[in-house]
């Protein structure tokens, strides 16, 4: 299948951290976008896991993106998956959605130690951040040269949804409007 399955989807959320957020060229989008998946996520039973890279230093997740209680990983490695125990959270069998800040740092070294490790793996577009939008578009390059999947934020709700017939498609609708 070429399309997101939900049945096997998880969205990874990495570091939208207070401190960082305000230098990130057009954080407020990656935020709004990221928000629509976890809503949509919710929406459809499909599990989130947050990270957070050394809170003490970048703060918390910001606000706006609501954290569900035991879904939220600290970690100091850039790659989330060289924290131990991070790759039992991330089933091998999972389309993993990610999602997060800041592209070229710890998103992609992520996103490069699930590819390692077999996993499938869809990178968000619209709903990534990095301080350059340079850094940003050369990540994106390079994840997707190493087999990530490139989609946007609507694309991740349609598919998910799969069918017009879905019971949650009119509020999923609302999320895209």
């Amino acid at each position: 299948m070429l399309t997101i399955d939900p049945k096997r989807s998880l969205l990874l959320v990495i570091d939208f951290q207070s401190r960082l957020m305000p230098a990130i060229h057009d954080g407020e989008t990656a935020v709004r976008n990221a928000r629509r998946l976890i809503e949509m996520a919710e929406l459809a039973d499909i599990p989130c896991i947050f990270t957070e890279q050394n809170a003490k230093g970048l703060g918390p997740t910001v606000t706006d993106l609501p954290v569900e209680k035991g879904r939220l990983i600290h970690k100091q490695f850039f790659d989330a998956c060289r924290e131990s125990g991070f790759l039992d959270h991330v089933p091998a069998d999972r389309h993993v959605v990610v999602v997060g800040c800041e592209s070229h740092v710890c998103v992609q070294q992520t996103v490069l130690g699930l590819l390692a490790a077999s996993r499938k793996v869809y990178i968000v577009r619209d709903a990534l951040g990095s301080r350059r939008p340079e850094d940003k578009e050369t990540a994106i390059r390079r994840m997707e040269r190493h087999g990530a999947e490139i989609v946007t934020s609507e694309m991740v709700v349609f598919e998910w949804l799969q069918t017009a017939e879905h019971p949650r498609f009119r509020d999923a609708i609302a999320l895209v409007k």
